[in-house]
């Protein structure tokens, strides 16, 4: 889906590598504050500097803004996850409600992932850029349900949804967290430890499952002049331990190794 801007706004790359500029610094904090101090950042991004007010009941010791740049200065200096960083709230203001017991934010991921859109869009951001980047935003909340129990199924989905941006993703749901207390952010991150050690235990399963020898079981009995049978499937097992540790072989030197396997046994 291609990027639109509004008529009103003008693209302005210059803008846009003016962000570019200040997000890729090492360290961005002293850049940020000042492009936000100085008002510079009410043209690049707008919609930035209305996070100064906005309290954010998960994260009380600060408004959303101060958590945003805290949140940006933990990521590593490259651009698609640092703009991510800086609009992962962005749309907060918009979808604070206090209809469910306090101050919500319902939904401000998707609502943000619009926001992120049109915004970098009229910055003159590569439209390959601005869709990984709102893309990132939209799933930058999908980890908060992980404490509560997500079955394999869940796993396989958070991680197909995040597809080439899972590293991304991860990293920068580890960088969100920036509780001073110790203890909740070692469990965030022992958390987010072990959905990435699911995803890869899923990943492995899957590979494995998918796993075909080079030869099947037609071909096997063909070959060795077998009925179905139990040995039938302990000649595809061998074929397929073959093919993991060495790969495709051609199909004269497979059966040359069904041969010696089956007059070992015999």
């Amino acid at each position: 889906m291609s990027a639109t801007v509004a008529s009103d706004e003008q693209v302005d790359p210059a803008a846009g590598e003016r962000l570019t500029r200040i997000l890729t610094e090492d360290d961005c904090v002293p850049g940020l504050w000042a492009s936000i101090d100085s008002g510079e950042m009410d043209h690049l991004v707008p919609e930035l500097p209305a996070l100064r007010m906005e309290q954010d009941p998960i994260h009380r010791h600060k408004d959303v803004l101060s958590h945003t740049v805290a949140v940006v200065a933990k990521t590593d200096p490259e651009l698609t996850v640092r703009l991510a960083a800086l609009f992962h709230d962005i749309a907060k203001p918009r979808t604070r409600s206090f209809e469910h017991g306090g101050v919500t934010f319902r939904h401000h991921e998707v609502v943000g992932a619009r926001m992120t859109r049109r915004r970098l869009t009229a910055l003159g951001y590569p439209e390959a850029v601005v869709e990984d980047v709102a893309e990132l935003v939209r799933l930058s909340g999908r980890f908060k349900g992980y404490a509560e129990g997500w079955s394999d199924a869940a796993v396989r989905r958070y991680a197909r949804d995040a597809g080439p941006l899972l590293g991304r993703l991860n990293h920068l749901i580890r960088c969100d967290c920036t509780t001073r207390n110790q203890v909740k952010a070692a469990g965030i991150q022992a958390q987010m430890d072990d959905l990435e050690f699911r995803i890869g235990e899923l990943a492995e399963q899957a590979r494995r499952d998918a796993e075909r020898p080079g030869m099947d079981g037609a071909a096997v009995m063909a070959h060795l002049g077998l009925e179905p049978g139990r040995e039938v499937g302990e000649a595809l097992a061998f074929l397929l331990d073959l093919k993991r540790t060495e790969g495709d072989l051609e199909r004269s030197e497979l059966e040359a190794r069904l041969d010696a396997w089956w007059a070992e046994r015999t």
